[in-house]
């Protein structure tokens, strides 16, 4: 998948979602309150973004950030894919990724499969960010999204450092946003306030991904601003944790980028210092997690061509048994096709979780898993509404349209499975399959 072309149009929605807290899959922590999108960015951020020509459209493509602080702290993790982009290997082996000081992300170009010359189109273009913000080569992250085996235009990206260096303001961000995306039909974005008992704090977020999502560790991009007081280990530990909980539990396509990226950087500037394994800590925590999985669901929203979304909730099983089953759920094709329509056609969801765990002679699965003769008495419920009990229908077809097609035809459908054995409990975010993904894709320039 490349993300090179705006096939969606040259326009992108202005503004992301609101209220940003809208999903019932996402609690909003009682201490968050939302901001809304022109609250800016958190002390000691300025941001910008600007159009340098590596799109065709014309539209913003070179988004830069710089965190202003003496003592800035942060936290990053990249794609965990065979086949990383320059921007990632560079990052990954030259930043300091405790002590990041500003971003230099583009759109319309991976710079990705381009080997040497990639490596050396980064590094110019990380060397000439640092020049313009006055920081150290080590200190500004790379992300690039776009086209695959497209070299960068260094000097468009050198004219577009020096432009957007000049434009650094904290309403930046919106600005920001817009030259990160890519397909996108609407912004993932958000700032809000946290109240601690140490003090009050912010946090700003900015995210971009519509395609190519089934991310381990990281999203597309998704960078996040606080002006909190944290020690490196804090900010490691709940970036960890919260992209566990987010962009780690949802998939579009189940395609792995080669770019994904994301980023925590604390400016500190609010003075209210968040001390390791603290109530301060865990309330923090709290809003990032919801702030992420928010964003996360945003973005599996946002797929391409996506009508409705999904939440596979998988229960029991023996070790490992749940993550491979929510999978296979969540990137089967004839489930995401049933999804679109709106078709309460259990039958692909249950075929989907047996071919992902096999049967008991095929070895495809730890032994006593399942009875003799293969069987998996799994049960399913769809929206509440149990439809298998060991494996076995429990509803006629007449029973299944009255009580079961309104609740597929919402926006957001849930899918909950119970394996046999006391296991392990996981989630997974999806969109459906449509015709628009289908015709976005194959216009694409690889």
């Amino acid at each position: 998948m490349s993300a090179g072309r705006d096939v969606r149009g040259d326009k992108v929605a202005a503004g992301p979602p609101q209220p940003f807290f809208h999903s019932r899959w996402v609690d909003a922590p009682a201490h968050v309150r939302e901001l809304g999108p022109d609250a800016g960015l958190p002390a000691g951020f300025r941001a910008a973004g600007v159009a340098c020509g590596i799109k065709p459209s014309g539209n913003p493509d070179l988004a830069l950030l710089l965190c202003d602080a003496e003592h800035p702290v942060s936290a990053a993790r990249f794609a965990d894919t065979g086949t990383p982009a320059a921007p990632v290997m560079l990052s990954r082996e030259r930043c300091a990724l405790s002590s990041l000081r500003a971003i230099l992300a583009n759109s319309g170009c991976a710079n990705a499969a381009t080997g040497k010359k990639g490596l050396e189109d980064a590094a110019k273009t990380q060397g000439a960010a640092a020049m313009a913000l006055g920081v150290q080569p080590h200190e500004v992250l790379l992300g690039s999204t776009g086209g695959i085996s497209d070299y960068l235009p260094v000097d468009n990206v050198l004219r577009g450092i020096r432009e957007a260096s000049s434009r650094l303001a904290r309403e930046g961000d919106i600005d920001f946003q817009q030259a990160i995306q890519t397909t996108d039909a609407f912004e993932k974005r958000a700032n809000i306030e946290v109240e601690l008992p140490a003090g009050k704090v912010r946090l700003s977020a900015q995210c971009k991904g519509a395609g190519m999502i089934s991310p381990r560790f990281a999203t597309m991009f998704c960078f996040v601003e606080t002006d909190a007081q944290l020690e490196p280990e804090t900010a490691e530990l709940l970036l960890s944790v919260c992209l566990k909980r987010s962009f780690d539990r949802c998939s579009v396509d189940g395609q792995l980028s080669t770019n994904d990226t994301a980023a925590l950087i604390c400016s500190g500037e609010s003075g209210v210092r968040v001390v390791p394994e603290s109530e301060d800590e865990l309330r923090l925590g709290e809003a990032l997690d919801a702030l992420m999985r928010q964003l996360a669901i945003l973005m599996v929203a946002d797929g391409e061509g996506a009508k409705r979304i999904a939440r596979v909730v998988v229960r029991g099983g023996e070790s490992g048994q749940v993550e491979t089953a929510a999978r296979a759920v969540a990137n089967s094709p004839l489930v995401k096709a049933a999804l679109y329509g709106g078709d309460p056609n259990w039958g692909r969801i249950v075929q989907a979780v047996g071919g992902a765990l096999g049967g008991r002679d095929s070895g495809a699965h730890p032994p006593g898993a399942h009875p003799p003769g293969g069987h998996l008495p799994l049960d399913l419920s769809i929206e509440g509404v149990q439809v298998c009990s060991a494996g076995v229908a429990v509803l006629d077809e007449s029973e299944l349209e009255a009580k079961l097609r309104p609740a597929v035809e919402r926006p957001e459908v849930e899918y909950e499975i119970v394996l046999p054995g006391d296991g392990e409990e996981t989630e997974v975010f999806f969109s459906d399959l449509s015709y628009e993904y289908v015709r976005i894709n194959a216009e694409y320039t690889t």
